[in-house]
């Protein structure tokens, strides 16, 4: 059994709890360990029945896509002899060496200093990138073997730097002693909090926030959905919420303004031919995550009713996949289900733009007619669309979110969906 491919962009991950033990026989497809990766946490199923003749990886250590984790015997009649194990052991001590290479002796930053402490050279690439000093990679406390500095001392170092010295409003320290008062509570945040915690401050860094909002009149896909919501869910098993709405009329808003489907990485701009749409949801943890429903520019509109209903339920479920969060180009952020009027969403990098959608709410409006204007009772939502400005000036964003509006205020339920 091999460390399976968990995404596009991921490369390897961190055994953080195995659920079997040498000796335990498994189905196919029974889960058999977890696993971190800087998305999500998942269950690994078995790729076979059997027994599981050996456990190649501990908890805590960091695998690549593509190791053995496992010796899993698929039958009675065959025996492993003990060589191929031990060989396999090898096999991945070997892989281990490259994930967290042996100490060289290489300084960042093209620094010529020599040094007392050896460093690898997964350490040194992460100090060179992010500007970190041999004297200061020096001082950090390591927790490898003999006292070494690891990838995860490093992480943990920036982490704590961005908090106490990056985040100019904040004036206290990091790892200030915290003494509770009468009345307070000390409550860890989980692993998903911290990196949540993490990419919003990174983003707010690394890129200046614009919102512009409009008003969308929300009314004729309202009337039509209420009339045929009960009939669709008895038909199809799966109900017809605004989500599949609002999906569509942002997918054919990216069409009309392709500039608005890219990323803007290392003052290069790299646009997308496919369009993903990431869709916010807020868990029972109050913790967030951010699936992808992927070429949503390829889906009819009943194929994004069912997808996302599908990938929203598997959201709160638990049973996402690291692919599921991966390769997102625009996101979408429905406050109005809790009740919000409008937000001002922060941009998931390296994309420049996410959408917020307000709750929607019945306003008395002006409304011209042949016979004159008059006043009739509508429903109204806003739309507030964040993006970059760093490549994104306010007229194409502010236009992009008008182009939105329409597609919502134009949208013919009763064409679409037949009951």
């Amino acid at each position: 059994m091999v460390m399976p491919k968990m995404g596009e962009s991921i490369m390897e991950g961190t055994i953080l709890k195995w659920l079997k033990i040498e000796g335990d026989n498994i189905n196919e497809d029974e889960s058999v360990l977890e696993v971190a990766t800087d998305k999500v946490d998942t269950e690994i199923p078995s790729t076979c029945s059997g027994k599981i003749l050996k456990i190649l990886v501990e908890e805590g250590d960091i695998v690549k896509v593509g190791s053995p984790i496992a010796v899993i015997e698929t039958s009675d009649n065959i025996s492993i002899p003990n060589s191929f194990i031990d060989e396999l052991e090898k096999d991945f001590k070997e892989i281990k060496k490259e994930i967290s290479p042996s100490p060289q002796k290489i300084t960042p930053n093209n620094d010529v200093k020599n040094s007392d402490k050896f460093f690898s050279p997964l350490v040194l690439n992460i100090a060179s990138r992010e500007n970190i000093s041999l004297n200061t990679l020096e001082k950090i406390k390591g927790t490898g073997e003999n006292q070494r500095v690891t990838k995860l001392d490093l992480l943990k170092y920036l982490e704590e730097k961005n908090y106490s010295t990056k985040n100019e409003l904040d004036t206290t320290k990091f790892d200030q002693e915290i003494i509770l008062k009468e009345g307070e509570e000390l409550i860890e945040p989980d692993r998903v909090r911290k990196i949540i915690a993490k990419r919003m401050v990174d983003s707010k860094r690394i890129s200046p926030h614009v919102t512009s909002f409009v008003e969308a009149d929300i009314t004729n896909v309202y009337n039509d959905r209420k009339k045929i919501k009960d009939d669709f869910l008895n038909k199809n098993g799966f109900p017809i919420t605004f989500n599949p709405i609002f999906i569509k009329c942002v997918t054919d808003a990216l069409k009309d303004f392709p500039m608005m489907n890219i990323s803007y990485i290392n003052e290069k701009i790299i646009k997308k031919n496919y369009i993903n749409i990431g869709i916010a949801v807020a868990l029972e943890d109050d913790n967030l995550i951010v699936p992808v429903l992927k070429n949503s520019d390829k889906m009819s509109f009943m194929d994004l009713v069912k997808n996302s209903n599908e990938l929203i339920n598997n959201t709160r479920n638990n049973k996402l996949t690291p692919d599921d969060l991966d390769g997102g180009t625009f996101t979408i952020s429905n406050v109005g289900s809790f009740g919000n009027v409008m937000g001002t969403p922060i941009i998931l990098q390296p994309q420049v733009g996410i959408l917020a959608i307000g709750s929607i709410r019945k306003i008395p409006s002006v409304v011209e007619t042949k016979n004159g204007d008059k006043i009739e009772i509508r429903n109204k939502l806003y739309l507030s669309h964040t993006y970059d400005h760093r490549i994104i000036d306010g007229a194409i964003g502010g236009k992009f979110a008008q182009k939105i509006a329409n597609y919502i205020e134009n949208f013919d339920l009763m064409s679409i969906i037949t009951i």
